[in-house]
């Protein structure tokens, strides 16, 4: 099936569709996110996101994930950048680490390795702790910044404690910086 990608056909089917629930439909929305999620139709996303926020509805971080990847996907980085602005000043000190990780994952996609230590200076200010890729990322960051020895404080401070190797057809964990 065929989505239009205009703003005014989007709104007005979904609120034709609303306009007849007792309730509002966030689970049949969150479901219709998700193919078009999928699908890989990023702007209908944004269009469907943004009509669901304007009616005061939908008000996740699983919402403003899916956003800021729709608008990632769709080379809209200075949109991801102001919805990132808002939710940090609406949610300062809730703000998960999933979502650090995808501005930090759609700043390395735009190679934009300063907003990757931006976002990564307010993680550590918030003392929210980064998963494996995300230090991996920002290591790659400020390598490619020069900066070698923030690299190694960063890979050392937050980096896997333990790697898992095959030994004689068993797995062992070692010391990651015994290796």
């Amino acid at each position: 099936m065929k989505l239009s990608n205009k703003k005014e056909v989007v709104y007005g089917a979904l609120d034709q569709w609303v306009a007849w629930e007792e309730e509002f439909p966030l689970i049949a929305l969150a479901k219709a996110l998700r193919i078009l999620r999928q699908r890989d139709q990023w702007q209908q996303i944004i269009q469907v996101a943004k009509w669901m926020l304007s009616k005061g509805q939908g008000m996740t971080m699983g919402t403003y994930d899916t956003m800021i990847l729709a608008f990632d996907m769709d080379g809209r980085v200075d949109e991801a950048e102001a919805l990132w602005d808002t939710i940090c000043q609406k949610h300062r000190r809730s703000v998960p680490r999933m979502l650090f990780s995808r501005m930090i994952s759609m700043y390395e996609r735009h190679n934009m390795p300063q907003k990757i230590l931006e976002v990564f200076t307010d993680m550590e200010e918030l003392g929210v702790k980064p998963d494996e890729g995300t230090v991996k990322k920002v290591a790659h960051a400020f390598s490619r910044l020069g900066l070698e020895d923030k690299q190694n404080e960063v890979l050392r401070k937050y980096g896997p404690k333990w790697k898992y190797l095959r030994f004689n057809g068993e797995q062992v964990r070692i010391r990651a910086k015994d290796l």
